[in-house]
């Protein structure tokens, strides 16, 4: 990966949208050139895919939480259950006091406490400690 698929990947986390056309203008390349390159950038799942980012509160999901999941045994193999759960938005093993970590979406703390039940129904889950978000300053994308 050179510098210029750093830039079109760049421009596209911005808006994906954009034309090859536009794409390459902004780097030097023909729009050919550009949508080869970017071709080629999923085909080695560098894109994974292109999507919207949708505003979670226009949707009715202000509360956002980070869980830490405790666990009673190995639960790395679990994460068709973590997934089944639709509130979940992402879910990590991780190192550390817990052993995993998931981020949460809800309309109401109501609804936040029921995924909590449901986390402590898949088996090895011991504990749960929920950190509920006030604001967020920001979001980004990682950076190519």
């Amino acid at each position: 990966m050179d510098e210029v698929d750093r830039q079109l990947l760049a421009l596209l986390q911005q808006d994906a949208t954009t034309p090859y056309a536009a794409l390459g203008q902004a780097v030097g390349l023909s729009a050919g050139a550009t949508h080869d390159r970017v071709r080629k950038l999923r085909e080695r799942g560098v894109i994974r895919r292109t999507t919207v980012d949708v505003d979670p509160v226009a949707l009715g999901r202000g509360v956002l939480a980070f869980v830490m999941v405790d666990s009673s045994r190995w639960v790395g193999d679990s994460g068709d259950r973590f997934a089944a759960i639709p509130e979940i938005q992402e879910a990590h093993v991780i190192a550390g006091s817990a052993s995993v970590l998931v981020k949460v979406r809800t309309a109401t703390t109501e609804q936040l406490q029921d995924v909590l039940r449901r986390l402590y129904a898949i088996d090895g889950v011991s504990g749960t400690q929920a950190t509920v978000v006030l604001e967020t300053f920001f979001e980004r994308p990682v950076e190519p």
